[in-house]
């Protein structure tokens, strides 16, 4: 039928204080689908998900026309324009953390992105299972 779905999972943050919740369970931060757009997920830091409600943005990029590594990538580059935080940050500027992102659009394309160094990711369609590179925002 073309119905897009999603689901997601975590590890938690290690040492975490008691009561924290984590982006997984917040609609719109670790995972967000609109069946009309397209779904996106991410692993990495949760608290920059959580303040950027970065999986929303993604579809919200993608339904701007944008490509689904072009919409991770734009959100990466928010959460790095949102990272000030001197302890967050690299000696260079950068966010001393990774945040990756997968999505795909209602015409069953695909993408990724991450803030450092790029990443991969598993893919299943119509011509059996891939393993895709995607690209990262910084090199470092």
């Amino acid at each position: 039928k073309g119905d897009l779905a999603g689901v997601t999972t975590t590890s938690g943050l290690p040492y975490k204080i008691p009561g924290r919740v984590g982006d997984s369970p917040i609609i719109g931060a670790g995972l967000y689908v609109d069946n009309q757009v397209g779904a996106a997920g991410s692993t990495g830091r949760g608290e920059a998900n959580l303040k950027n409600l970065s999986c929303f943005l993604v579809v919200e990029f993608m339904r701007q026309g944008k490509s689904p590594t072009d919409a991770c990538l734009e959100v990466c580059q928010r959460i790095a324009d949102h990272t000030k935080l001197s302890y967050l940050l690299k000696k260079e500027g950068l966010p001393n953390f990774n945040v990756k992102f997968y999505a795909v659009n209602k015409k069953g394309e695909y993408g990724g992105g991450a803030i450092l160094n790029g990443g991969k990711m598993w893919v299943y369609d119509a011509t059996g299972q891939h393993l895709v590179d995607f690209p990262g925002l910084f090199k470092v």
